[in-house]
């Protein structure tokens, strides 16, 4: 059984709107619904992807941005009625689907405590422990950053004290990953994640780096 660690970014790309939801991300959870995998999230990552999802994904200001530029093109006579008509209907439809998903963002969220091969699995404290340990190494990270790190790794070293022998996680964030952009090892950061047994991939697809 592979074990495989993700976190808020992983949960914005599952439960964002429809048309912007990663296939790479909606595939772990396949994959952990098939039994190949064994999907963990930290529980506070749930409440922290509320926030982007409702603000970075609100069908308002692009709609609105739109609709001034065919009241100006209309003025203007460079769109014609008709072409005007059609996309103010697009975008009616667009506001209406992506609004809609928002009003059931919680469910979607919900549903993950309940869908098979995933565990949330709350902050105990033996990783608030952790975090205030890790916030005296020279990492700069956010103090969210900072338990999250925290219990993926006592998670991680759990499961490997429990005989486990593929752990992973999967991380798009810069500042948990523990190579820089230029693809060199940041330390004390790639030490941590050695010393809990855990590799770490910067896609869901599981794929870069390739694991030795």
């Amino acid at each position: 059984m592979k074990h495989v660690f993700v976190e808020t970014n992983w949960v914005v790309a599952y439960a964002a709107p429809a048309h912007l939801r990663l296939p790479a991300a909606l595939a772990l959870a396949q994959r952990a619904e098939a039994g190949e995998i064994r999907l963990y999230i930290p529980s506070p990552c749930l409440t922290e992807a509320r926030y982007p999802i409702r603000t970075k994904f609100h069908p308002r200001t692009p709609a609105d941005s739109l609709r001034k530029y065919l009241a100006w093109a209309t003025t203007e006579r460079t769109v014609g009625d008709e072409d005007c008509a059609t996309v103010r209907r697009v975008l009616d439809q667009y506001e209406v689907s992506v609004l809609t998903e928002l009003d059931n963002l919680d469910l979607r969220l919900g549903s993950l405590r309940n869908h098979p091969g995933v565990e949330i699995f709350p902050l105990n404290d033996e990783m608030l422990v952790r975090a205030v340990e890790l916030s005296a190494q020279n990492m700069d990270l956010k103090p969210f950053d900072q338990a999250i790190l925290a219990a993926i790794v006592v998670r991680a070293e759990a499961l490997r004290d429990q005989g486990a022998d593929d752990v992973s996680f999967c991380e798009l964030d810069g500042d948990l990953q523990p190579w820089d952009k230029n693809g060199r090892s940041k330390q004390p950061l790639t030490n941590i994640y050695d010393s809990a047994g855990l590799w770490v991939y910067g896609d869901f697809a599981m794929e870069n780096p390739p694991r030795p």
